[in-house]
C-alpha cells in the first residue's frame, strides 16, 4: 500500500497513536519496535480497543483488513507525517535548543492561542517519534503550529526540517548538554544550527536573542531575521523589571509578571511576546496569557511549603541550564538560601570534570547558606570545600526529612533521573 493510500485511511482516522494505553476510538495505530518491545504483538489489542487500523510491519499479525502490513512501521510512521504537513499551508514555528525548549513553546503556545487556533507539540515528544506524530495532530481547523525538536546527534534537526518544512523557527541557546551523543560542545553548534539552515535556505524566518553573542553572530548574514531580547537595537525589547519571586518584565510599557523563576527564562519570555508581536496579537492579550501560564512537571515550579518557598526545576541538567540557575539563584536577595543540586546526565568522559566545573561555580557565589550535592558524580569531585555530599537521592529523602527549615528559600535542581522532587513528597 503506498502514502497516499495509506493518507487516505488515516484522513478518516481520529488521529494517531503508538501506545496501546493511549488507543482511543478510530485511532491510527503504530506498532514500533525497539530494542525491549515489539508493538506489532499488540496491535490486535489496539484493534480490540477500537483503534481504526494498525500498521504492523511483521507478516504474522496481519490478520484481516484492519491491519496494514508495510515494510518499517517507523519510516511509515514518519513519511506520512512529511505527507501530511505537505497538505498545509500554514504558519508552522519549529523549535529547538539546548535548554529551554518546553518552557518556550509552552509559553508561545500561550499566547499565539489567545487569537488562532493553534496545534502544540504535546509535552517534550521532540524526536524521531514525537515529531511525526506531532505533525499529525495537525487539524483542518489548525491556523499555527508549533513544533518542538530536540537532538543528540548531527543530522538529527535536519531530518526533522524534512517532514516539518518550519517557515518560521529559533534556537533558544546552544550549551552543554547530550555531550555523550554529540561528541562535543562543537558538534552541538553544528547540530542545533541545522534548523538555522534550514529556514535560511529556504528564505523563510528566523527568530533570535541578540543578546546571546553566539546566535547574533551566527545570524550576522542572513536575510530574514527578527530579534528580541533586553538591549535596545532589537526588534522586540523585553526588559526584566523584578526577578523575585518571579520574573516580571517590561515589554511596550506593559508591565508583566510571569509565574516563572529565574532571569535566564528572560529569553523564552522574550521570543513569545516576539512571535505574538509578529502574528499581531494585541498586548494585553499578550500580559494576560503570560500572566496565566504556569510552569508544571518540575519545570520551575514555585511552590510555598509551610513558611519556605520552594523552586522546583527538576525536569532536566546539564552545565548551561545548572549555571544559568545557580546564578539567578545567587542574585535573589532573600535570607536562607540553600541551593540543592542533582547529578547531570549523558556528558560523556567529561562528566566529573563538568561537575567539578558547577562544584566551583556554586561555591563561588558566596550567597548560599548551605549547597547540598547530590548523586555519585558530585560526589567523585574532589575540589568540594563547602558543600555537603550525599550519594543519592534515597539517601538525600531522609536527610531532608530531617532537616528543620524556616522562612528558607530552597532551589532544587538536577537531571530527570535522579527525581529530585521526591524530596518534597
Amino acid at each position: 500500500m503506498t502514502i497516499n493510500e495509506i493518507y487516505k485511511k488515516f484522513t478518516e482516522s481520529s488521529g494517531a497513536t503508538t501506545d496501546t494505553r493511549d488507543v482511543k476510538k478510530d485511532n491510527f495505530f503504530f506498532a514500533l519496535k525497539g530494542e525491549n518491545f515489539n508493538g506489532n504483538k499488540f496491535a490486535k489489542q489496539a484493534i480490540e480497543k477500537g483503534a481504526y487500523c494498525a500498521i504492523i510491519d511483521e507478516e504474522e499479525y496481519c490478520i484481516n483488513s484492519d491491519y496494514i502490513l508495510v515494510e518499517n512501521v517507523l519510516n511509515t510512521l514518519q513519511e506520512l507525517s512529511a505527507y501530511h504537513r505537505s497538505q498545509f499551508k500554514i504558519p508552522i514555528i519549529a523549535i529547538t535548543g539546548t535548554n529551554g525548549k518546553t518552557t518556550t513553546k509552552e509559553l508561545i503556545h500561550a499566547v499565539l492561542k489567545t487569537k488562532f487556533n493553534v496545534t502544540a507539540t504535546k509535552g517534550n515528544y521532540n524526536n524521531h517519534i514525537g515529531v511525526p506524530l506531532s505533525l499529525l495532530r495537525i487539524k483542518k481547523e489548525t491556523e499555527i503550529a508549533i513544533i518542538e525538536m530536540g537532538a543528540n546527534h548531527i543530522g538529527e534537526i535536519a531530518s526533522y526540517c524534512k517532514w516539518v518544512k518550519p517557515t518560521l523557527g529559533l534556537i533558544t541557546n546552544i550549551g552543554k548538554a547530550h555531550l555523550e551523543g554529540f561528541g562535543s560542545y562543537e558538534n552541538i553548534i553544528i547540530a542545533k544550527t541545522e534548523l538555522y539552515k534550514e529556514l535560511k535556505e529556504n528564505n523563510k524566518i528566523i527568530f533570535y536573542n541578540k543578546a546571546d553573542d553566539l546566535l547574533r553572530k551566527i545570524v550576522k548574514d542572513y536575510t530574514y531575521k527578527i530579534s528580541y531580547g533586553p538591549t535596545k537595537d532589537v526588534d522586540t525589547q523585553v526588559e526584566i523589571s523584578n526577578n523575585f519571586p518571579t520574573v516580571e518584565v517590561l515589554f511596550e510599557k506593559e508591565q508583566i509578571k510571569t509565574n516563572l523563576f529565574g532571569e535566564y527564562n528572560l529569553s523564552n519570555i522574550s521570543v513569545a511576546i516576539a512571535l505574538a508581536s509578529y502574528f499581531d496579537i494585541p498586548n494585553n492579550y499578550i500580559k494576560l496569557a503570560l500572566e496565566s501560564y504556569k510552569p508544571k512537571n518540575n519545570r520551575s515550579e514555585i511552590k510555598q511549603i509551610s513558611d519556605n518557598i520552594i523552586i522546583l526545576d527538576a525536569y532536566n541538567a546539564n552545565p548551561t541550564s545548572v549555571k544559568a540557575a545557580v546564578e539567578s539563584f545567587s542574585k535573589l536577595n532573600v535570607k536562607n538560601k540553600i541551593l540543592i543540586l542533582g547529578d547531570m546526565f549523558e556528558l560523556g568522559k567529561d562528566s566529573i570534570k563538568l561537575h567539578e566545573e558547577i562544584v566551583s561555580f556554586a561555591e563561588q557565589q558566596h550567597s548560599f547558606d548551605e549547597i547540598i550535592l547530590v548523586g555519585t558524580h558530585f560526589s567523585k569531585c574532589s575540589n568540594i570545600a563547602k558543600s555537603k555530599v550525599i550519594e543519592s537521592t534515597k539517601e538525600a529523602l531522609v536527610w531532608y526529612k530531617n532537616q528543620k527549615f524556616s522562612l528558607a528559600t530552597i532551589l532544587i535542581k538536577g537531571s530527570r533521573g535522579m527525581q529530585l522532587e521526591k524530596l518534597l513528597s
